[in-house]
């Protein structure tokens, strides 16, 4: 299963009550953040949730309202005693821009190895995959996918039919072929049909392109950008590479989304609430993001073929 928290919903610059955007996602005790604007880290630190287990980092783009706050997150990073290797994943041109903001925190206790991504999928802490597409906006942006695969369900009544002895059980859950002594077992003997897994989808800062669509088709929950509420505004945001909410609403209809959380607000959009009806008229099971907004992805308790 999936943790995920919402840990500000603001475009631009931050706002008294409104930090910039940046979500945290949890899986078997990993951390893995989604874009880290100027000062992610306070609204980090009243989680509970803690620096020391993040792994890895993903930015959408590199504007500065979605990486300005790195100096200090790595700092926190490093001050909750982390050694290990942190991954910093992000679209063309993430290198440079790191580079430039490592100047003021050019000491960490920890490798930050910084990889810029096509389409590639690629790994995160807690077992996670992701997955990355392009978007459109006005420099190189990237929309994420993330992933929790589950396990087919395990036959011990089979295996014990079979005569596999008790050490090679997991191996063969693994799906490994395993011998012995006298037999051997293929895991398609003992493994049940594939099961659905979890999956989230992040997308900021983009026009509601044919591929992104195609990236989080059937996510549990999107997290995805709505930069201005009034359809007036629909101009506007074709114009500077955002989208409406009702065209958050159709991209989460169009992917067969089964729940939406709406995020990164324009600092003109003080009162998202009052436009929530321009989206949940298009796809109802819609959300207005907040600071501490949670929830929990979890596997289906019934069987499912994935």
């Amino acid at each position: 299963m999936i943790d995920v928290l919402l840990l500000g919903t603001g475009g631009m610059l931050p706002l008294p009550a409104r930090w910039l955007s940046s979500l945290l996602v949890r899986c078997r005790g990993e951390l893995t953040l989604f874009d880290c604007g100027e000062g992610t880290q306070i609204p980090w630190q009243r989680t509970g949730w803690g620096f020391r287990r993040l792994g890895a980092i993903c930015l959408s783009h590199v504007h500065a309202d979605h990486v300005a706050g790195l100096p200090g997150l790595l700092h926190a990073v490093a001050n909750a005693g982390r050694t290990e290797p942190v991954a910093l994943y992000g679209p063309v041109g993430t290198a440079a821009t790191v580079a430039g903001l490592r100047v003021i925190a050019p000491k960490l206790p920890y490798e930050l190895r910084v990889t810029e991504l096509g389409d590639e999928r690629f790994d995160l802490p807690g077992g996670l995959t992701g997955l990355a597409a392009p978007g459109k906006h006005g420099l190189p942006v990237l929309a994420y996918r993330v992933g929790a695969a589950r396990a087919r369900r395990f036959s011990p009544e089979q295996a014990r039919a079979l005569g596999v002895p008790l050490p090679l059980w997991r191996p063969l859950q693994r799906g490994e072929a395993v011998r012995w002594d006298g037999g051997k077992a293929a895991p398609a003997e003992v493994l049940g049909p594939p099961r659905r897994g979890v999956a989230l989808g992040f997308v900021t800062d983009t026009r509601p392109v044919p591929g992104i669509a195609e990236l989080v088709r059937g996510v549990d929950l999107l997290v995805c950008e709505a930069n201005y509420g009034d359809p007036a505004d629909a101009a506007k945001a074709a114009e500077w590479g955002h989208m409406t909410f009702a065209e958050a609403a159709a991209l989460a209809r169009d992917a067969a989304a089964k729940a939406l959380w709406l995020t990164h607000f324009s600092p003109a959009l003080t009162e998202p609430e009052a436009f929530l009806e321009e989206a949940t008229t298009v796809f109802p099971a819609t959300t207005i993001g907040f600071t501490g907004l949670t929830t929990t992805l979890s596997f289906l308790k019934e069987e499912g073929v994935g």
